[in-house]
């Protein structure tokens, strides 16, 4: 049958099976926006309105993290393609699949410095896992099913489909057709398995360190399968937290700058470190000369671009995750590792976490008591986000949903969108800090437009506290540019869009104000006081080993 271009998009995203689109309309994009309304009408598709296309882009972010889905998201040329492009950063470093459609110019207007016509191609290339610059009514349904197994295939990421407006309304023949596969990840051969689980049995003090690549591919299980058959200890990044139970004897926590002390001199003492699905970021290495200087290092990853490009490995294995883990738990000789395990504990005493009164710590144990180990958790990024990361022990996959190797800070509160949308039943929280919150503050008016039960937390302590924090260990003291205003009121901003407002300085008020929340039924807004200098701690200067951590002063 013969259909226009807008409407070839809208029947193969039904193909790939996406029920719900993130966006924002405007000139070039009216004609998909026009084919939507038919699918809209009849429920084929949901649309979701953003009130800014960042909060757009983060919001088909937070849906596909918290499904593994591939998450969809529209916006128009110029400004509206522009604003997409932190979106699109966030989710291309921390490998989250998405399509993302943006209008065009028609075609003979192209390179004329037409309204609103910018090379958005050209401005995502770095940051987008492929890119789609159409010119023929033949290339939209490929390029649509294209992006979809090229988002989702081996390391995820964000695919760009840029439309030009002639295309969306010109017809062409279009022929249904099912999903493409994925494409076939690399498949690792079994003498390197063989290798690996050698490594793993002759090892005296081995240690896993598991990356967000084990979240992507689903391989929790496998995962916590590997640690047990040989008691190894596990330290997990940022973007692995939850895929191993954080209450588990063999847990270690967060590895890095602000990860646990025990954890990070397990890695440093470690014979053997297992890398999984992990990238050796500056932020967990610290200085990479004296990283693991004692330690054989595995690197297991589904992207061969990874392997020694922050830090020198001895052995390999490329192929998928899960795959890899589930060829190599019966290899692996049961082992008790006492002595291993007796030195770790001994690193761990006198190194707890202050939780009484209006404690960083205390809040976020509040918040997890209140909501427990099934709540979806988005935060934004800086102190609150190392705060829960420490403090909060996720035992779950897909549970935090966070901007790691970006850092964008604005992204909590639209991830907590999408990842509501695509998880109905969930309780989702957003957690920020005050600068972060009032980057992207206009989505509480989608919150409260759809009805959303977000509970939205903000840790107010009146500053950009993680700047304030390295002004002060770092910079001499000297605060520039970080203390915030005083202006903003939550609970009348809260109040101002349907919403219910909080604002407390004691953990009794948290608790009631929570209590509120939840029996209210929907969204909130929370601002909880903390003192402007409480810090995050332990932290490994910048540039510093990370066995060399600063305690709290």
């Amino acid at each position: 049958m013969k259909l226009n271009g807008a409407k070839i998009i809208m029947e193969c995203l039904l193909e790939q099976g996406v029920d719900t689109v993130f966006g924002y309309p405007g000139g070039q994009i009216m004609p998909l926006y026009n084919a939507l309304y038919d699918y809209t009408e009849d429920g084929r598709i949901r649309h979701i309105l953003t009130s800014h296309e960042q909060g757009a882009t983060h919001a088909a972010d937070g849906y596909a993290r918290s499904t593994g889905g591939v998450g969809v998201c529209f916006a128009t040329s110029g400004p509206g393609a522009t604003n997409t492009v932190t979106g699109i950063a966030t989710a291309h470093m921390d490998s989250s699949p998405m399509v993302v459609v943006t209008g065009q110019v028609p075609i003979n207007s192209i390179g004329r410095d037409s309204f609103q016509e910018v090379d958005i191609v050209g401005i995502t290339l770095p940051i987008t896992k492929h890119s789609y610059a159409l010119r023929s009514m033949d290339e939209v349904a490929p390029a649509v099913r294209e992006a979809f197994r090229i988002a989702k295939s081996d390391r995820p990421g964000p695919v760009l489909i840029d439309v030009p407006k002639d295309l969306l309304v010109g017809e062409t023949d279009y022929v249904p057709e099912k999903p493409l596969h994925p494409y076939v990840q690399p498949k690792a051969g079994r003498e390197k398995i063989e290798e690996v689980a050698s490594l793993i049995n002759k090892a005296k003090r081995p240690i896993i360190y598991a990356g967000g690549g084990v979240n992507i591919a689903n391989a929790s299980a496998e995962l916590t399968k590997v640690a047990k058959a040989s008691n190894i200890p596990v330290g997990t990044t940022l973007m692995c937290l939850g895929c191993f139970d954080r209450r588990d004897a063999l847990s270690l926590g967060m590895v890095g700058m602000h990860g646990e002390r025990h954890s990070n001199l397990a890695m440093h003492h470690a014979d053997l470190i297992i890398a999984i699905g992990a990238r050796f970021s500056d932020r967990v290495t610290g200085d990479t000369s004296r990283f693991a200087k004692e330690a054989t290092v595995v690197h297991i990853d589904v992207d061969e671009s990874e392997i020694g490009k922050n830090v020198g490995v001895d052995y390999e294995v490329i192929g998928d995750v899960r795959e890899v883990l589930r060829s190599l738990a019966p290899l692996i000789e049961k082992k008790a590792r006492s002595a291993w395990l007796k030195e770790i504990d001994g690193w761990k005493r006198g190194a707890g976490h202050d939780a009484v009164g209006m404690s960083p710590a205390n809040i976020i144990r509040t918040i997890h008591e209140a909501f427990g180990d099934d709540a979806i958790v988005a935060t934004d990024v800086g102190q609150h986000q190392m705060w829960t990361a420490q403090h909060w022990p996720f035992s779950k996959p897909r549970k935090l949903i966070t901007s790691g190797g970006l850092g964008t800070m604005g992204f909590g509160m639209g991830a907590a969108i999408g990842a509501q949308f695509a998880n109905p039943k969930k309780r989702v929280i957003h957690i920020s800090g005050d600068g972060s919150f009032r980057m992207n503050c206009n989505e509480l008016m989608t919150i409260s437009a759809h009805g959303l039960p977000i509970i939205v937390f903000v840790m107010k302590n009146h500053t950009l506290g993680m700047v304030r924090q390295w002004q002060t260990l770092f910079w001499q003291r000297r605060h520039s540019a970080t203390d915030l205003p005083d202006v903003l009121d939550y609970a009348k901003l809260a109040d101002a869009v349907g919403l219910k407002g909080y604002e407390t300085d004691s953990i009794g008020g948290l608790k009631k104000a929570i209590d509120e929340a939840k029996a209210s039924g929907g969204a909130a807004v929370i601002a909880v006081e903390l003192g402007i200098d409480d810090s995050v701690w332990p932290i490994v200067p910048p540039g510093d080993a990370i066995y060399n951590q600063r305690m709290e002063e």
